[in-house]
């Protein structure tokens, strides 16, 4: 296992206006098994034989492989977050959504990604909490083309 990658820590929620566009650089990479492609599938009851027939894939797909769901490389977000950011002080974390998030390349079984993340806007909300806008972008590796991309929004609270 390789280490993590060196996250940027900050004190407390309202810090993270002092984070705007900047790059909060790129996680470790991580392997995207069959195990979890199918992990994934029974989670969200997406079988589809391109993710989960892997002779049928051999045979029938374009990829000759069976391919990771869209959505399980955007779920990975929080998974991979905390190795590019770390907020002290922080009670609880909402995901408040994901905008323009595009799927550009698959992402075949076996394959490993990494995610890269850009504070976009941090705002105060009520509670003494800051909602967060950050601009993901999955990449994988050996390929020019990003897996996904996109905006997620989390609300931190103290």
């Amino acid at each position: 296992m390789t280490d993590l990658a060196k996250p940027t820590v900050i004190q407390n929620v309202a810090a993270l206006a002092d984070l705007v566009d900047r790059e909060l650089g790129t996680t470790d990479w991580i392997e995207v098994s069959q195990e979890r492609i199918d992990a994934f599938a029974a989670a969200t009851g997406d079988r589809q034989w391109i993710h989960c027939d892997v002779e049928r894939a051999q045979r029938e797909s374009p990829f000759k492989s069976t391919i990771a769901h869209g959505y399980l490389s955007v779920a990975l977000t929080p998974v991979l977050l905390p190795q590019l950011l770390i907020v002290k002080n922080c009670r609880t974390v909402i995901n408040r959504g994901i905008e323009k998030m595009r799927l550009s390349t698959p992402v075949l079984a076996g394959s490993r990604i990494r995610m890269s993340a850009i504070v976009k806007d941090a705002r105060k909300v009520p509670r003494g909490g800051v909602r967060a806008t950050i601009s993901v972008r999955f990449e994988v590796e050996g390929s020019d083309k990003p897996a996904c991309y996109g905006v997620v929004t989390y609300v931190y609270f103290p």
